[in-house]
């Protein structure tokens, strides 16, 4: 059964998930809590009420086994898309709650992006861009810390910007010796980039590896 929180900064092993992989329900989305729930392979998928969620088994990238297929490579080498890391982080997550065909409703919400803007605002969560004409077409975002890396999620108003987006965040944290790239679910798209599933239990031993890597995600 899940674990109710309570304001204590705690949260009982992802082991205990049930079925489902929700882990406990409550707590706040305050930056320290959000922090230890990645550091503990935990997130949160809901805010009324906010649950915590440690799915078995998990989607990562491999970051040397991302696919690029032709097409991809030939918009890649033709330069269509600018791409900006951390400088419209908001912008990026309104991109990813606005809603999109196939897709009504979303998990980011006001609450949402509020604490994730914290996050931002204390180092903690990045953004990359997608740029054509000086419009955002597309962007990333996630959670970093040491080695890791939490995609949280992404989107395109134009044709593969945000796979455009994907790849050159996944060549940054090649540059930079990150060692874990959580995806947290597999979808029909990260699937056909090359993004795979482990246990959890395998998950969670190589987090905490990635989490003493003295990596930084800053230029």
């Amino acid at each position: 059964m899940p674990v109710l929180l309570d304001q204590r900064l705690a949260f009982p092993s992802p082991l205990r998930a049930n079925a489902e992989g929700l882990v406990a329900i409550g707590g706040d989305l305050s930056v320290p809590r959000l922090l230890l729930a990645y550091r503990s392979g935990i997130f949160p998928w809901t805010d009324k009420p906010i649950t915590w969620w440690s799915p078995d088994p998990r989607a990562i990238f491999e970051l040397d086994q991302f696919h690029i297929s032709h097409s991809l490579a030939k918009v890649i080498r033709k330069g269509v898309f600018q791409i900006t890391i951390d400088s419209a982080f908001f912008d990026v997550m309104k991109g990813c709650a606005a809603p999109a065909p196939g897709r009504r409703t979303t998990w980011i919400t006001r609450e949402f992006l509020k604490a994730y803007t914290q996050l931002h605002e204390q180092g903690h969560a990045h953004s990359f861009e997608c740029w054509q004409d000086d419009k955002l077409v597309g962007g990333i975002y996630g959670v970093a810390i040491g080695g890791f890396f939490a995609g949280e999620s992404m989107f395109h108003r134009a044709s593969n910007a945000s796979k455009i987006a994907l790849y050159h965040l996944i060549e940054y944290l090649r540059r930079r010796n990150f060692a874990l790239f959580d995806i947290q679910m597999l979808t029909p798209i990260t699937s056909s980039l090359g993004a795979i599933q482990i246990p959890r239990v395998q998950y969670l031993k190589r987090l905490s590896l990635a989490l003493q890597k003295p990596c930084s995600f800053a230029e």
